[in-house]
């Protein structure tokens, strides 16, 4: 079942072969959304669905955040995503007499529709009149001027749990400019849509980039605030200054509770299928392959003009959010994995790689199948080596297990609710 924002067993690859595996899965796709209503499929007893009817997010808790910013000069690090009920944060604080002097937006703007990857410019809000600075692009970074005279600087983003989605890394640049500045720095905690794991290869820190600044899995199974407690408490900031950090947690929530969203976190990710497929179908990004930018199902399909053993296909078209996108205008051939993102991917609790391997199987010209950015969102070049040496999925967890381990030791040190083990 595929909740839409604008309208609010792991298979054994060793006994079969992709061609065998492909039939399989190709039959859970498309023959159980037939077969079995939402009320049968079976879930793990300990997962439970919630929505924002049943958690109260930091921003919602203004009992707890209003008497740490009265009186002060207050920066607010937000989005389009950063609402209690359906006013927005800013808003609701302007009316409380809070006294918000400046805006930080992050990757894709204030409100949330600049493609990824773009410039994204300083402005004003039209709404407010206060002034819009943006954290992307070459000023990632708030400098001292940008901080002056602010007391508190408030952050409230909707993550998603995976580590080159960037707000994180926003976060932490921003964590890093108020431990310079003697400033504040406080976390309106929300939920993570995919807090419900941990999964895939340590970012080696020979490969960081924005898209991945510590050393953690791509699911790191955490909050932003827990996050920053860790990014704190293992002192990764640079020289290793600590933050003044403050929090504000959620009312409700567990990391084994399927949250789902109720705004769309960003352009690309319009719906519950594209939050659980983008941790797998992001490291596409760094392939010739197309994740669905430009179509109305980003990040719940992949495919390419020249892939075979595919019979899906789609035309990416300019549209807000991916006004250029690849393969603009030609048919690409793929699979589509709407239904199966909801029916099997949620529940699998893992990096799915299946797709990624059986298309650089399926791809003709294989030499030119990876790009440069693959490494940056793998964080290791060493899924790409046993990928093109074909490695099974098996083999390739085996060398992710040891990092994991020493992680989730790290990670629970720094937990704020109940955990999924």
């Amino acid at each position: 079942m595929e909740i839409n924002f604008e309208k609010t067993h792991q298979l054994s690859h060793n006994s079969c072969t992709f061609e065998t595996m492909r039939l399989i899965l190709l039959s859970l796709m498309y023959l159980l959304p037939m077969c079995l209503s939402a009320q049968i499929i079976v879930r793990s007893r300990q997962n439970i669905e919630k929505t924002d009817a049943d958690i109260r997010t930091g921003a919602e808790r203004t009992e707890m955040w209003l008497p740490k910013v009265q009186g002060k000069k207050v920066a607010v690090i937000a989005n389009h995503a950063s609402l209690i009920g359906t006013t927005h944060l800013v808003d609701s604080m302007l009316a409380l007499k809070v006294n918000v002097v400046k805006i930080f937006s992050p990757e894709h703007g204030f409100r949330g529709d600049a493609d990824a990857g773009a410039e994204v410019k300083n402005g004003k809000d039209q709404q407010t009149g206060l002034p819009v600075i943006s954290l992307y692009g070459e000023h990632k970074k708030p400098t001292e001027a940008d901080l002056k005279g602010i007391d508190v600087v408030v952050f409230d983003l909707q993550d998603v749990g995976v580590r080159f989605f960037t707000y994180i890394s926003t976060m932490t640049y921003a964590m890093e400019a108020c431990a310079e500045q003697k400033k504040t720095f406080l976390i309106l905690d929300r939920p993570n849509p995919n807090g419900y794991y941990v999964d895939g290869p340590i970012m080696e820190n020979a490969n960081k980039s924005f898209v991945g600044l510590h050393p953690v899995p791509v699911v790191h199974g955490m909050t932003v605030a827990e996050y920053a407690r860790m990014v704190n408490g293992e002192k990764w900031l640079a020289k290793g200054v600590m933050c003044d950090l403050q929090w504000v947690i959620c009312e409700s929530y567990t990391h084994s509770d399927w949250y789902q969203l109720p705004v769309k976190p960003s352009p690309n990710l319009p719906n519950m299928a594209a939050v659980y497929l983008y941790p797998s179908l992001c490291l596409f990004e760094g392939t010739l392959m197309s994740i669905g930018r430009g179509t109305d199902f980003p990040f719940q399909v992949v495919g390419h003009p020249e892939l075979q053993n595919a019979d899906f296909t789609f035309s990416p078209k300019p549209r807000v959010g991916a006004m250029q996108p690849l393969y603009e205008g030609m048919t690409c051939y793929g699979h589509d994995l709407r239904n199966f993102a909801t029916l099997y991917v949620r529940d699998y609790k893992k990096l799915y790689l299946f797709w990624l391997m059986g298309c650089y199987k399926d791809i003709p010209n294989k030499s030119i199948f990876f790009n440069d950015y693959f490494i940056k969102l793998a964080g290791t070049s060493s899924l790409k080596e046993q990928i093109i040496s074909g490695k099974s999925e098996e083999q390739i967890r085996q060398t992710w297990g040891a990092g994991l381990t020493k992680y989730k030791v790290i990670r629970k040190k720094y937990l704020l609710y109940d955990d999924f083990e």
